[in-house]
């Protein structure tokens, strides 16, 4: 590898100059260079013509830089591209006019681009670390693509295989509920279940609330937001959204986890969060709603080293229907659910 390096440099100097280092002359720290593998760095600087092949065609796979001058940003990104495929470009610029300029210029032809600047110069990995998140790999020359190492590269050794099945079938199979499948339902409340009494499909169907107009106005006072739709009658019915007064998106929320939450101690240890949120229909004052609550997704966790009980984690789908069942409201929540200990009753 040291001559193939050697030889490299040599065909770079048909067109540049070294400007930093010596082929023959170099010293080695506790050992002996005329006897190790060892090449010392190189700065070359490119003369005359910066676009010739030379300087863009042969790699010299060590420690070999070449300086290629350019006389503007257009150039410099022409010059960057001219790699035939680079596993990483580095940018360091204060500009960040300049740095979208020139990744979205030299993107196609590089894996990876480092931008650098007084913000992230600390923390950065640096040139070309490979990283478990980032493409490592890049076009042509650089490998042909991504390489199969870190999180990206599992999707490669893995098949995709289509289900065409009843929704309770396929959620025998994948473990998720699917929508339209038939549901388990029980005079136990799920909130009452330990992770492992749980069946995915559980499902409870709540009784109905209605929505006044005081739940709106004293949703306003207690959240702080009096959006005009939820406050002014005659603004709201000229929206192009609404006929009139509408309750808050927020307050359908709460007001559903009125319904469905089982209010007693028991296993559900934490709300873990919310997901997918879509609201899909009003509800004004005087409509009635009711939630369809379904267990989705059982996920385990493993135990930690810290006071909390042994416990995984719950999807749950929820759906917000109003009194002509007409869905106002999806989305999933996540709880932290504790498992049944050993010597539980």
């Amino acid at each position: 590898q040291v001559e193939d390096v050697r030889a490299k440099v040599k065909e770079l100097q048909k067109g540049a100059k070294i400007v930093y280092g010596n082929l023959e002359k170099f010293n080695v720290v506790n050992a002996d260079s005329e006897k190790g593998a060892f090449f010392p760095p190189i700065l070359l600087l490119c003369e005359g013509d910066a676009s010739s092949a030379r300087a863009h065609d042969v790699e010299a796979f060590g420690p070999v830089s070449t300086v290629i001058p350019y006389s503007s940003r257009s150039e410099a990104i022409s010059l960057a591209n001219r790699g035939q495929g680079s596993l990483v470009a580095s940018l360091f610029t204060a500009d960040n006019a300049l740095a979208k300029e020139v990744a979205l210029g030299i993107a196609p032809y590089h894996g990876r681009l480092v931008i650098i600047n007084r913000e992230c110069a600390a923390e950065s990995t640096g040139h070309g670390s490979p990283l478990p998140h980032l493409v490592h790999g890049g076009p042509g020359r650089a490998g042909g693509g991504e390489e199969l190492g870190g999180v990206r590269g599992v999707d490669l050794y893995m098949q995709r295989t289509a289900l065409q099945g009843s929704p309770t079938t396929l959620t025998l199979i994948t473990n998720q509920y699917q929508k339209g499948a038939k549901p388990r339902h029980d005079r136990v409340h799920p909130f009452q279940k330990y992770f492992d009494e749980l069946d995915i499909g559980d499902q409870l169907v709540t009784h109905h609330r209605t929505i006044t107009d005081a739940d709106v106005s004293n949703f306003a006072g207690i959240s702080g937001d009096f959006f005009y739709a939820h406050m002014d009658e005659i603004a709201a019915a000229k929206s192009p959204v609404f006929d009139r007064r509408v309750a808050h998106g927020y307050f359908v929320l709460s007001a559903a986890a009125g319904l469905f939450v089982h209010a007693a101690p028991g296993p559900v240890l934490a709300n873990y969060g919310l997901e997918n949120l879509r609201f899909v229909e009003p509800v004004y004052p005087g409509d009635s709603i009711y939630v369809r609550f379904t267990c989705k997704q059982k996920t385990e966790k493993e135990k930690r080293d810290d006071d909390m009980p042994p416990h995984g984690i719950v999807e749950w789908d929820v759906e917000v229907l109003n009194q002509i069942d007409t869905l106002v409201a999806t989305y999933s929540i996540l709880t932290l659910v504790e498992k049944r200990g050993q010597f539980d009753a």
